[in-house]
């Protein structure tokens, strides 16, 4: 227990557990997955764990993005939801023109676009020193109503079998295409953390400015990098969106999605405030939440009340991780010893000591 209890990715799966044992006690059904056949005659898995992979997935890219941000700015990006609209109004406007354009063609330039507005949010916060939550709530005013430029006020609906088969199913492969796509993220940002040094700066930039700087690294580089990342991310999610119906309403895609995302990487045991980070945590935190709005809509909460119903779980399960609980666990099972330093008190940086965790190694 002792060794559980110092491990930082103890509460998050705790969290996610205590949401899987809820429904073994109230509705085993939860947990029955079938293949059946979808609209248009492909075969397709079907069941409430497997909505949660399947409806996770947007939320798991933009999970890392927004993890890489907090650790570096200290702060968080709240127009990904807005973004999300402008890099789908692209997509969806360059496909429904009559050019013929290739979707990886339609696809690139909305990453293009969605990584340029996330320029302009990390120029904001790198070279004007503008706090993150205000810096992005320009954009998160003003994205949808670009959406609505970009497309004309209208949401054609497009057909196209790449489109269909990203958004739903690959004919012949039962899974559904976005697990991969956010399998292939998580794997993609696992390695450019293992084998780049770009976790490693984001926490020592997010630790303190001074010292990143002293030892030759610069914050304004490293916070703007993170920012740009995160674009890909939105414009990564766009596509997937944008895929699943074919079309966008943009007041209503990817709405509040900015705000699990954010509680995701809480729930991963992450700290908002900057510094050292745990991409673990906070995917395993983005599964939680799907696991939470799945778990209510199985147990028949009405739609239009289930924001209500998740915030009271939420609460539940951030107090969990306060400081007052982890210190009562501390206390409980680690004794003299199970005290941990906080990061940056010992005077080094994350990743320079052994143990550093995923996030520097």
């Amino acid at each position: 227990m002792r060794s559980l209890a110092k491990n930082p990715l103890f509460v998050p799966v705790i969290c996610l557990g205590l949401v899987l044992l809820f429904n073994c006690v109230t509705n085993l059904g939860f947990f029955e997955i079938s293949i059946k056949r979808n609209n248009v005659g492909n075969w397709i898995l079907a069941g409430n764990l497997i909505s949660v992979l399947n409806n996770a997935s947007e939320l798991v890219i933009l999970a890392i993005g927004m993890t890489l941000i907090t650790s570096a700015s200290g702060g968080q990006d709240i127009s990904v939801g807005a973004c999300v609209a402008i890099a789908g109004g692209v997509i969806l406007k360059i496909l429904a023109s009559k050019s013929g354009v290739p979707v990886p063609v339609a696809v690139f330039f909305g990453c293009l676009v969605a990584m340029a507005f996330g320029a302009f949010n990390g120029i904001l916060v790198s070279i004007f020193n503008i706090q993150p939550m205000v810096a992005t709530l320009i954009l998160f005013t003003a994205g949808r109503p670009i959406s609505s430029w970009i497309t004309g006020g209208l949401s054609p609906r497009i057909t196209n079998p790449i489109l269909d088969a990203v958004g739903n199913v690959i004919p012949g492969v039962p899974v559904p295409t976005p697990i991969f796509v956010a399998a292939f993220c998580v794997a993609l940002a696992f390695m450019a953390i293992r084998f780049t040094n770009l976790g490693l700066y984001a926490q020592s930039v997010g630790v303190s400015d001074k010292a990143a700087r002293l030892v030759g690294l610069n914050p304004r580089r490293v916070k703007f990098i993170q920012f740009v990342i995160m674009g890909l991310c939105v414009g990564l999610v766009a596509f997937i969106k944008v895929s699943r119906v074919g079309s966008i309403q943009y007041n209503y895609i990817a709405k509040d999605i900015e705000m699990d995302a954010i509680l995701a990487v809480a729930l991963g045991g992450n700290s908002l405030s900057g510094g050292k980070f745990s991409m673990t945590g906070s995917i395993i935190g983005a599964y939680t939440i799907q696991a939470i709005t799945t778990t209510l809509l199985a147990n028949s909460v009405p739609s239009d009340a289930l924001p209500a119903y998740k915030a009271i779980v939420i609460i539940i399960l951030v107090a969990i991780q306060s400081p007052a609980v982890k210190a009562f666990w501390r206390k409980r099972f680690g004794g003299p010893r199970g005290r941990e330093a906080e990061p940056g008190q010992n005077g080094t940086l994350p990743g320079t000591v052994p143990g550093a965790g995923e996030g520097g190694a």
